[in-house]
């Protein structure tokens, strides 16, 4: 008996070039709620944009975006070269707070010279020794999100007691290029975890992938090489102790639907160098493409990448999205109201608590 495909997952990118205004990301990010898509992205680094533009922090602009959107999860991309975990795994909390549990974040690093010049502590490192130190600050920031266990607040006016300090934990963390002490400043998310995702488009970043990713996005132009890859994300993932279940592997895809009707045929994919496979037709042929490799089990969704942001996100909510949902392939409203909800995950339990309780 075959195995059904499990829940389809689609997630959109939101970037704009020298787009500086708030309506802007907003607009996108309610147009991408309205299809119930599970979240949204929006990249980051500290290098210049190759446009020569500047950009805005992304971290900050889905701060201003969580509060006039209602369900949809938020992931900017968050850099770990150059940049105290401590300050990462605060600002990401904050995030989850303000969105009311909607948070996530890409996990990303910094590999050139001219980034360092920028920045100004240290030089560029090799990229294995990149991802294992993001892969710490990940686990670190677990920690932190952890450091205050979820009742550790008594805010007790009449005894003027605001924190039980028996819920509040040192995290004692000593990575290869940093330590942390601990407890976070800011009390535990609303998730428990905010979502942690990677970028697994080069076999350097799968290790960090496997070992702390809930997302992990893959690049394939085909959906066997898109299985091998899921498939080999999920083996390391097992092999680290983890249930390889609870990696959800996404293929990124940059569609353009500006040449074709809803219905006119779609062109095989065209494989890019260093940049998401282009699918290039209309709404309803991309439907067909996501429904089959999701329904091959090659993928557990679809990360879109818009060529023309605006129109192509609005073609696909409303197109592709609306076809999928018509076939009983994607749904059609949220069920919860949390991103880990979104993607059936549970809340983790908190690592000090189980220890206390443990210890009892």
């Amino acid at each position: 008996m075959t195995t059904p495909a499990g829940p389809l997952h689609l997630a959109a990118a939101i970037d704009g070039a020298g787009q500086y205004g708030a309506p802007y990301y907003i607009e996108l990010a309610r147009l991408a709620e309205r299809g119930a898509l599970d979240f949204v992205t929006l990249d980051d680094t500290f290098g210049p944009p190759g446009d020569g533009q500047g950009r805005l922090d992304a971290l900050a602009v889905l701060a201003r975006v969580a509060p006039a959107t209602e369900r949809i999860g938020l992931v900017p991309t968050v850099t770990t070269t150059h940049t105290e975990p401590f300050h990462v795994s605060s600002a990401v909390a904050t995030l989850d707070w303000v969105s009311r549990g909607r948070a996530g974040w890409t996990v990303g690093v910094s590999a050139t010279e001219a980034e360092a010049r920028l920045v100004g502590r240290r030089p560029a490192a090799p990229a294995p020794e990149l991802w294992a130190e993001a892969g710490e600050v990940a686990d670190v920031s677990a920690r932190l999100w952890d450091s205050w266990e979820d009742d550790a607040e008594i805010r007790d006016t009449a005894t003027g007691r605001f924190i039980d300090r028996d819920k509040l934990h040192y995290v004692d963390y000593e990575g290869a290029g940093f330590r942390v002490r601990g407890p976070a400043i800011v009390p535990r998310p609303p998730q428990g975890h905010p979502v942690v995702a990677v970028a697994a488009t080069d076999p350097v970043t799968w290790d960090t992938a496997a070992r702390h990713a809930d997302i992990a996005w893959i690049r394939a132009a085909h959906p066997e090489a898109a299985g091998r890859a899921r498939d080999e994300l999920r083996r390391r993932a097992a092999a680290y102790g983890r249930d390889p279940g609870a990696l959800t592997v996404l293929a990124a895809l940059a569609v353009d639907l500006g040449d074709g009707g809803p219905d006119s045929p779609r062109d095989p994919l065209t494989a890019r160098d260093g940049a998401p496979p282009l699918y290039r037709g209309g709404p309803v042929g991309l439907a067909d493409l996501i429904a089959g490799w999701h329904d091959a089990r090659a993928v557990d969704g679809f990360h879109i990448v818009p060529a023309v942001p605006h129109r192509d996100l609005e073609r696909f909510v409303g197109g592709t999205v609306g076809a999928l949902q018509h076939r009983g392939l994607f749904r059609t409203f949220y069920p919860g109201t949390t991103l880990r909800e979104h993607l059936g995950r549970p809340r983790p339990a908190n690592r000090y608590a189980l220890a206390r309780e443990a210890a009892r």
